[in-house]
């Protein structure tokens, strides 16, 4: 069972109410949805859209659609990167009555060898209709707003030196050195706070990613957190960055662009590796180091061999908080136990009881945005997918674009960042 850490609650002021599922849930400031709920024993934050089957976030990055719900009324927010507020209500979605306990679930179960609606019931046009119809309405992602929207939101310019895309330690690194050469710099960050895979890091943690986010802005850094760079236009203006920001959207022009998107939380294969409760790896260490919650009393760790000092790591923290903690090799695992939530792991050696797993993979790098700005990629399993190739300098393909940290290939936050300061200098260089 998830759990605060009582130091950690101290750190975090004075707690809050939010409405979860018509349950009221202590939260704190700044901490997610999804986390409070996890700490609360609120355990199943969605369903499938088809088959109603029970799901829980994954990433906890918002890359994984695990923990849609509708938030005052607006449907499909994730609720990872959605932050708790005094009075926040939040309801599940596709589900009735509620997510935890969805009695929409007997259609897995009626068809447990799968539904193909468009078959159902064909012998009949008039009952294939109606098949159809009641297919819709039990699938589905929400329903529409409760309240429409009253205007368009604000648009604003800005053209700066170097606009920098993703806000971890090789993107705050690269803006940071920009920024100290004179170099107006804005970063582009889609997460709750800037910091990235050192909120998940237990050799980094959330100090360090402070530390890191406040020399950013000391050098005098846009941050623009909680903002997602959602396509690059090339044909307009010379060049044109979209962003999408809570309460408005930016477009960006810039002399020089540094993608530090990092990677994906990925899933490693194994039977029922979609089960809640099977969770990334830096997933648990999100919640252990950002928000002071232990994800559960036993955790297994699934890795693979090219994991094994992330995995040691992350193993080490959760054991000196209190868990019991087992690693277990991929090649070694059958199947995970459990439905509603994870309690077992079935390996070649036997079964391990557990609460919690965490999936230790080599992230995917997130290169989609640089290859939609033409830069060339490369499918490289040791880099856990298409990282973008650049040179000796940072370089990419396209002219006035560079690359740095895990998107380039997974180097983990301590070479990133380094990386990040390697690249931030020649593009300064460059510029000056």
């Amino acid at each position: 069972m998830a759990r605060r850490l009582p130091a950690n609650e101290t750190e975090r002021g004075e707690a809050i109410e939010v409405r979860i599922a018509d349950t009221t849930v202590r939260a704190y400031p700044g901490e997610s949805i999804a986390a409070a709920a996890l700490a609360s024993g609120m355990r199943v934050m969605s369903r499938s859209l088809k088959y109603h089957r029970p799901r829980s976030f994954f990433c906890l990055e918002g890359h994984c659609s695990g923990c849609l719900v509708r938030l005052g009324g607006v449907p499909n927010m994730r609720a990872c990167l959605a932050p708790c507020t005094p009075g926040a209500e939040v309801e599940g979605q596709n589900a009735f009555p509620s997510a935890e306990v969805d009695l929409l679930g007997a259609v897995d179960f009626l068809f447990a060898r799968g539904l193909d609606h468009h078959t159902l019931m064909t012998g009949s046009s008039m009952l294939n209709r109606l098949a159809n119809k009641v297919v819709r309405q039990l699938s589905g992602l929400g329903k529409l707003p409760s309240a429409p929207a009253t205007e368009l939101p604000a648009v604003e310019e800005r053209t700066i030196d170097v606009c920098v895309i993703g806000g971890g330690p090789a993107g705050l690194a690269a803006a940071t050195t920009c920024a100290s050469a004179g170099l107006r710099v804005l970063l582009v960050d889609d997460q709750m706070r800037p910091g990235g895979s050192m909120r998940a890091d237990p050799r980094t943690g959330r100090a360090r990613a402070e530390t890191d986010l406040a020399s950013a802005t000391r050098a005098g850094v846009e941050v623009l957190s909680r903002s997602t760079a959602i396509g690059f236009f090339p044909e307009d203006d010379g060049g044109v960055l979209a962003i999408a920001a809570p309460d408005r959207l930016y477009r960006a022009h810039a002399r020089a662009w540094i993608w530090a998107t990092g990677g994906y939380a990925v899933n490693l294969p194994f039977a029922d590796n979609d089960r809640p409760g099977v969770i990334a790896a830096r997933a648990v260490g999100r919640l252990l180091v950002d928000h002071g919650i232990l994800g559960g009393d036993k955790v297994c760790i699934i890795e693979l061999q090219q994991t094994a000092p992330d995995a040691a790591a992350l193993a080490k923290a959760l054991t000196a908080a209190g868990a019991d903690v087992s690693r277990v090799a991929l090649a070694d695992v059958l199947s995970a136990r459990g439905r509603g939530w994870v309690n077992g792991v079935d390996t070649m050696q036997g079964r391990i009881d557990c609460d919690l797993v965490a999936v230790a993979a080599i992230p995917s790098p997130a290169s989609e945005g640089a290859r939609q700005q033409g830069c060339q990629v490369v499918l490289d399993p040791d880099a856990g997918g298409f990282r973008v190739v650049v040179d000796a300098d940072g370089r990419t393909s396209t002219a006035g674009v560079w690359a740095c940290g895990d998107v380039t290939g997974y180097a983990g936050p301590t070479r990133a960042a380094d990386d990040g300061v390697r690249i931030g200098t020649n593009v300064a260089k460059s510029l000056a």
